[in-house]
């Protein structure tokens, strides 16, 4: 071969090497961009995903870090209890840079794992953990419930009105007690019915027991009921159905789920506490100690939308608008009952 034949099979030889070295080089990036990006573990509360109400709604502020913060998403849905602390210790192990426990159930277990990796940032709904990795997503549901409970004051017609929790456990009394104050602060004459699923943990996922305990209170006067029972709620808005009566949803907006016969749902917005504490991360300001949701960010509230605003009087609305404004200023006082049991 001439020498000139040899220099120009050598500069293509040399082209063919950078372009190989290229298209490696062009593989191995999006590798990279993968790990710099923030992933996120999601332990949700036993029962999982369909709950239609506090799982699901968790869920929900995952996703949409996903769509807006371009964040890596996991989550694990737990069988039983026992399971909680596998998942949160698998997430933590795997250097996840944030690892979200759903549900004052899993206090425990995720107590127990964010002490064991104190580098990692963990945050918990529900349950206060006094660790400075751990955010503790807190919610003053008793707002909420107190709106709801005016709302059903003012629309009952039998002057009877039910409220039917989960598991017995001060955090839904919590609900309880903050619907009674908001019947009762619009009208004291009318009598709240009370009753639970259960004092274990499965007393929210028995939809069977929520209806039932639901037909029986409808069966004693009430044309109201708000549930704070998790899927177990969801026998409740059939009963509603069923009797052509009312139901009030919980935590996430259930209105759809019955149209015309979920006269509200209290919102307990734990979709935008994931998305915030996420956020944090991805911004790099996280906080552990308790971030506090109630009515004066809207961190919980009531839904009024297509599906039940023709239930609702407009002079209903106006009042338990001033409402909330006397309690945000401090006027109106609603009890927590957790913070005294």
């Amino acid at each position: 071969m001439s020498k000139e034949g040899t220099n120009r099979c050598a500069a293509i030889i040399a082209c063919v090497l950078l372009v190989l070295v290229a298209c490696r080089g062009g593989e191995k990036q999006p590798e990279g961009d993968q790990a710099e990006r923030v992933r996120i573990g999601l332990v949700l509360s036993v029962g999982g995903l369909g709950d239609k109400s506090f799982n699901d709604s968790a869920y929900e502020g995952l996703t949409r870090a996903a769509e807006e913060l371009g964040i890596d998403p996991l989550y694990g849905q737990p069988e039983q209890m026992a399971e909680d602390e596998k998942y949160l210790r698998q997430y933590a192990e795997e250097g996840l840079d944030l690892v979200i426990g759903v549900g004052f159930l899993m206090k425990d277990a995720l107590e127990q794992v964010a002490g064991e990796f104190p580098d990692t940032r963990f945050a918990i709904i529900d349950a206060q953990v006094d660790e400075p990795n751990v955010a503790s997503l807190i919610f003053r549901e008793h707002e909420g419930s107190f709106l709801v409970g005016a709302i059903a004051g003012l629309v009952t017609s039998t002057g009877k009105v039910g409220f039917i929790g989960g598991m017995d456990i001060p955090l839904i009394h919590k609900f309880e007690v903050g619907y009674a104050e908001g019947v009762k602060h619009v009208r004291p004459d009318v009598e709240v019915l009370v009753a639970y699923a259960g004092s274990g943990p499965q007393a929210f996922h028995d939809p069977v027991k929520g209806k039932s305990l639901a037909l029986s209170q409808f069966d004693r006067g009430a044309d109201i009921i708000f549930q704070a029972a998790g899927s177990a709620g969801n026998g409740v808005i059939d009963a509603a159905l069923e009797r052509g009566l009312f139901a009030i949803g919980v935590d996430a907006n259930q209105n759809y789920m019955a149209p015309g016969h979920v006269l509200t749902s209290m919102l307990k917005r734990v979709d935008i506490s994931v998305f915030e504490i996420v956020n944090d991360v991805v911004e790099g300001r996280f906080k552990g100690g308790e971030h506090i949701y109630g009515l004066e960010i809207d961190g919980v509230g009531y839904a009024l939308d297509e599906y039940n605003e023709s239930l609702i009087p407009p002079e209903v609305i106006e009042q338990v608008s001033v409402i909330k404004q006397e309690i945000v200023s401090g006027k109106i006082q609603v009890t927590d009952y957790t913070a005294t049991h």
